[in-house]
């Protein structure tokens, strides 16, 4: 079985990080493979915020728990270090799915890298919010964005989760 199949496989989301910072060349290599996923006819709609300032991703964390319903002390970004937050330009059909496969790309190469990552929600009401748009504006990005998600980044702290047994019936064949 080759590597990539083997890395896809076993990959699973995190939910406990140590508080260690990951390397800027880790993060890059990450972001690397996240702007090579695939793109409706290639228009390459999404764009990424890494977010490695501790200030702003707390208030980031703080802004999910409560578009989540929780009080701000939560974080649902489990104590990861690094967020990598993915948009996609509205004006492309496809933008939900491009930003989706760029989600899938930064976790499997985060995998292979051996850092552990989760895909947490609530980033399109985030940037729908003014908050986020002001967010958007304070960083000079222009354009009407969706936000997918935050692809957050870290070493597990704990062991790594196991794989589970596959669904019956995951595949029907129209032979």
């Amino acid at each position: 079985m080759s590597d990539v199949l083997e890395k896809i496989k076993t990959r699973r989301s995190v939910r406990k990080f140590k508080p260690d910072m990951i390397d800027r060349e880790t993060i890059d290599k990450i972001i690397e493979a996240g702007e090579y996923a695939a793109t409706g006819m290639n228009r390459q709609s999404p764009i990424i915020i890494a977010v490695t300032n501790k200030q702003l991703r707390d208030k980031l964390s703080a802004w999910n728990a409560r578009i989540m319903g929780k009080s701000e002390d939560t974080d649902p970004f489990y104590g990861a270090p690094v967020v990598l937050i993915v948009l996609a330009d509205k004006s492309m059909p496809t933008h939900v799915y491009d930003g989706s496969l760029v989600m899938g790309n930064l976790m499997l190469a985060a995998h292979e890298l051996g850092i552990g990552s989760c895909w947490i929600h609530r980033a399109k009401e985030e940037f729908e919010s003014e908050e986020g748009k002001q967010l958007l504006k304070d960083l000079g990005i222009e354009g009407d964005y969706e936000g997918i998600g935050h692809c957050v980044l870290g070493y597990a702290d704990g062991e790594y989760p196991a794989t589970k047994p596959r669904k019956e019936n995951w595949v029907y064949y129209a032979e």
